[in-house]
């Protein structure tokens, strides 16, 4: 299998890890369950939305790991019900969303069978700075 390096000229430099970061995220854009918007609710703020039916509080686990946001579900099996038909399964979950530099999650509701998380995306502000150039002697003081 041949693969495709796209950060590897000589001008971009330190972006290494975005490869990694494509990886992960294609491994996990397979799954479809569950299903989720994604949607920019002011400039500076998201909202993923996913569609939890049937999941408590206590069986959904929201995280922030190593800049990436991890939502998983786990439903317990109740082993003292007996179901004639079951369509409905109690099926775990992880759903992963990579998350840019400096978006903080800003809280998690759960209503109605559909789990909300906000995002905030901090305004981008331009940094120029000067770089004093020095010169490859080594100057003395003279006393």
């Amino acid at each position: 299998m041949n693969r495709t390096v796209f950060f590897n000229s000589p001008f971009l430099l330190g972006f290494e890890h975005l490869e990694q970061l494509l990886e992960r995220t294609a491994k996990s854009a397979g799954d479809g369950y569950p299903p989720y918007n994604i949607e920019q609710t002011d400039a500076e703020k998201l909202r993923i939305t996913l569609a939890v039916a049937g999941f408590s509080r206590e069986e959904l686990n929201v995280t922030v790991e190593d800049r990436q946001l991890v939502i998983r579900g786990k439903q317990s099996d109740n082993a003292d019900r007996n179901f004639l038909h079951r369509g409905i399964a109690a099926r775990q979950f992880q759903r992963a969303f990579v998350l840019a530099e400096g978006i903080e999650v800003t809280g998690a509701t759960l209503e109605n069978g559909l789990l909300t998380v906000d995002l905030a995306r901090p305004k981008h502000n331009t940094i120029v700075r000067t770089i004093d150039i020095r010169t490859g002697r080594n100057e003395r003081a003279v006393s």
